[in-house]
């Protein structure tokens, strides 16, 4: 078996800054069921924060990283499942490279204070396929 792991850390004022400089920030990098939870909460900027280190997180896990990546952010969403604790879906050219590294179980955990959030990323699978 195979362990892919990623972490990543957002600093909430900064990325509140990037989303009211750039407006399509949000609708580029965001789905839209991620964009509606947010949206529903009390302070929406800590939501988006958790969601965005989610991605970075899972990218890092999938040892892609974040360049030359257009619009594969929407390809990994964070959602909460029936109990309330997050659960990661792949689709498109995200969800490709997770089948090819034979990833089979997917974890997230995400939390913040006031002034980060912190989500990490833990991926199991088979041995890579050719």
């Amino acid at each position: 078996m195979k362990i892919y792991q990623g972490v990543d850390i957002v600093q909430i004022q900064k990325l509140k800054e990037i989303m009211e400089r750039n407006r399509s920030f949000v609708t580029d990098i965001f789905t839209e069921q991620e964009r509606d939870y947010c949206m529903s909460k009390k302070d929406p900027s800590i939501h988006f924060a958790g969601r965005f280190a989610a991605k970075e997180a899972g990218l890092k896990a999938l040892g892609t990283g974040i360049s030359g990546i257009d619009k594969s952010f929407q390809d990994i969403e964070t959602l909460p499942g029936g109990s309330g604790k997050p659960e990661l879906s792949l689709t498109g050219w995200i969800k490709k490279i997770s089948l090819k590294k034979g990833i089979d179980q997917m974890t997230v955990s995400i939390s913040h204070t006031a002034d980060y959030a912190v989500a990490t990323v833990i991926l199991t699978g088979n041995e890579e396929r050719g």
